[in-house]
């Protein structure tokens, strides 16, 4: 129970410390999400002081201290959206978000409320302030803040608005200037807020969110208009003349600098066609195209996994960068007509299709030497491009390739996985091959082919993984144990690929208490100790994914992994010290064996170096744990004090003569009760 109730309190201090990370909120917000913060801030004294407390919680005040803990998510959510989201949104759908605001208020106020104050252990003074919070919810609860209807009444007048020469200038520059979108960057940033609400739809952007970005290109033409030099002297600071990204303008031959948004952080071009990744990322199209089929499943810029390969068009970015062009006299950029063609009829000749025909034909035929030189060349076909995999797939080949998985005949086996592995690439064709029953088939090989073709397996697994449905659907087929020991016994390449497919899978939280009730944890400790291994980034990668698991936090704490967690934490390139810290993080919450033991093998100068010097979530986890250590330091210090002052009162009274009197029995019992 104890250390169920240090794991409850540690997350809800962390929850408000989230919270308090967030440092600005949008000015249409900006009151009402301050308040709030503030509000939250001040209930870490008595999470502070229960965590200290040896008294159990009464059973009623847990139960509202779990609700607590729900309702703080909820509110890390709304203030996060507050800080970040699409500043249009904000406005126009402000009664949407402040009945959400109120949701959130009440279910903070309901939680609070549930609180047993006068049976928990903790001091009047604390108890005053959470009163005093608790009142100010109350308060809040049902009050309104007035909004601005000006700016409403303006962002509505334009929303429907489809003629351009009927807008008003006075309206747009009241906009521009009350929303702060007045210079580049902002009008990017507001373009990749309004895309990350797309991405969250899962590329469907909806009548309304399309309607705000044309109401965000009006803005933006208007401020364009207005202020055509309005980045120039960023632009002439930064970037000295004569130098790469420079464009020539018609006529007048100065030049212009490309801002660093409009370029590809692949080509470092100026882009044509920008296409949002699953991290927010945007590249050029064709760039990003060409790094995933490569075989990629990192966002190039971030190196983080992608948790899916849709890649969605940013209309505002296009947008943007044209009427950047328009502005500086230079032509824009011709966008390519169509990215790939969607049907096998545009993009094959009759006779390519005829061959086609012919290798489905020998994949039916019966006769296993046939269906051999079908899978094999099939298999060649959807590695060499876009265009045959799209047209492979809409001739038939998906079904039949799926029910050449369960032949006796290996080398059959093998084409057949592997073709499936190249037609996944293509977007549209992961449906097909789920809905056509592949998975139980593609186990079974990962379970009982060949090398090659358990790797193969694999990689496939992880490529119809970026899909969210379809991590359910692997997990449930039993694909995670045979992953595990591919992970453990594969060659190099098929280590890598059993890694890529767990940590992708594990990102569904269904997953991670099969994983490691597969034994994933220990194979994974062996990985990052092995000499010369090359597998560290892949296991603390989906070990930072487990330990937020009970089952994983306990399993990686049996396996003894503190001490390789603060030699990397020490040594270990960025991106493995983040995750290493990640992975402590969970370790110690709540368990003080853990923190002793970091303590005693020197982790807090490598964190102090972290937290000052590592990425951005490296330096949040380090904080985490200095703020653990330090709190744990304290407390061995006042317990050292404590029981030290206990053998001098113990020495100084063995030391009186033997004929002095004791105490009165009566006095005795008052001091001690």
């Amino acid at each position: 129970m104890d250390e169920e109730k240090g794991t409850l309190v540690e997350e809800l201090i962390d929850a408000v410390n989230e919270i308090a990370s967030i440092t600005d909120y949008r000015c249409t917000v900006k009151k009402q999400y301050c308040n709030l913060a503030r509000r939250l801030k001040l209930l870490i004294p008595m999470f502070e002081e229960i965590r200290e407390s040896k008294e159990p919680i009464p059973e009623d005040t847990a139960k509202a201290l779990f609700s607590l803990k729900d309702a703080l998510f909820s509110a890390k959510e709304l203030l996060r959206f507050g800080s970040e989201g699409s500043k249009i949104y904000l406005v126009l759908e402000r009664e949407q978000l402040m009945h959400k605001f109120h949701e959130v208020t009440a279910q903070l106020e309901q939680a609070l409320s549930g609180i047993s104050y006068q049976n928990l252990d903790i001091s009047d003074e604390v108890k005053e302030q959470v009163e005093l919070v608790l009142a100010q919810f109350r308060r809040a609860k049902g009050r309104v803040d007035p909004s601005d209807d000006e700016l409403y009444e303006d962002l509505i007048s334009l929303y429907d608005k489809s003629n351009d020469s009927a807008t008003d200038p006075a309206v747009l520059r009241r906009l521009a200037e009350k929303l702060q979108l007045i210079g580049i960057a902002e009008l990017t940033q507001e373009s990749l807020a309004l895309h990350e609400m797309v991405s969250a739809t899962g590329g469907d952007p909806g009548e309304s969110i399309e309607k705000m970005s044309n109401l965000l290109k009006k803005i933006k033409d208007y401020v364009q208009t207005e202020y055509p030099d309005m980045d120039a002297p960023a632009r002439e600071k930064n970037h000295p003349p004569n130098t790469r990204g420079q464009a020539t303008l018609g006529g007048n031959h100065k030049a212009a600098v490309i801002p660093d948004d409009f370029r590809c952080p692949i080509s470092l071009e100026l882009m044509k066609d920008p296409v949002i990744v699953s991290t927010g990322q945007t590249y050029e199209r064709s760039c990003i195209e060409k790094w995933l089929e490569a075989g990629h499943g990192t966002c190039p810029k971030t190196q983080q996994a992608l948790t899916s390969t849709a890649l969605t068009p940013n209309y505002v970015l296009r947008s943007l960068i044209a009427q950047w062009c328009e502005t500086n006299g230079i032509e824009p950029p011709k966008r390519p007509s169509s990215s790939r063609p969607s049907k096998m009829t545009s993009a094959r000749s009759p006779a390519e299709r005829a061959k086609i025909e012919t290798l489905l034909h020998k994949l039916t035929s019966g006769n296993p030497e046939d269906q051999l030189s079908a899978a094999g060349e099939i298999r060649l076909l959807a590695k060499r491009n876009a265009d045959n995999r799209v047209a492979i797939a809409e001739a038939g080949a998906i079904p039949l390739l799926v029910g050449l998985l369960s032949t006796p005949d290996s080398r059959i086996q093998e084409h057949a996985v592997t073709a499936l592995l190249n037609l996944s690439i293509c977007e549209d064709n992961k449906g097909s091959i789920i809905s056509s029953g592949a998975v139980p088939g593609i186990v079974q090989v990962l379970k009982k082919g060949s090398m090659e073709a358990r790797e193969n397996a694999a990689a496939t697994l992880f490529s119809l993984s970026v899909v969210d449905e379809n991590k359910v659907t692997i997990g449930a087929s039993g694909a995670i144990p045979p992953l595990v020991t591919l992970l453990s016994e594969g060659t190099q390449r098929g280590k890598k690929d059993a890694a890529t497919a767990l940590f992708n899978l594990c990102i569904y939280l269904g997953n991670k208490g099969k994983a490691v009730r597969a034994g994933v944890v220990p194979t994974l400790m062996r990985l990052l100790t092995e000499p010369g291994g090359g597998m560290v980034d892949e296991a603390l990668a989906i070990l930072a994914i487990l330990a937020s698991h009970p089952e994983g936090k306990t399993a990686i704490g049996a396996a003894e992994a503190v001490p390789v967690l603060v030699d990397v934490i020490g040594n270990g390139s960025p991106r493995n010290k983040e995750n290493a810290a990640a992975v402590l993080v969970h370790l110690c919450s709540g368990v003080q064996q853990h923190l002793a033991e970091a303590q005693e093998l020197g982790v807090m100068g490598p964190l102090v170096d972290l937290a000052q010097n590592g990425t951005d979530r490296g330096k949040r986890k380090a904080a985490q744990l200095l703020e653990r250590m330090s709190r744990f330091i304290e407390q061995q210090k006042l317990a050292q004090a404590q029981a030290e002052a206990q053998v001098e009162s113990q020495s100084q009274s063995q030391s009186q003569p033997q004929t002095q009197q004791p105490r009165p029995s009566s006095t005795a019992n008052t001091v001690d009760s």
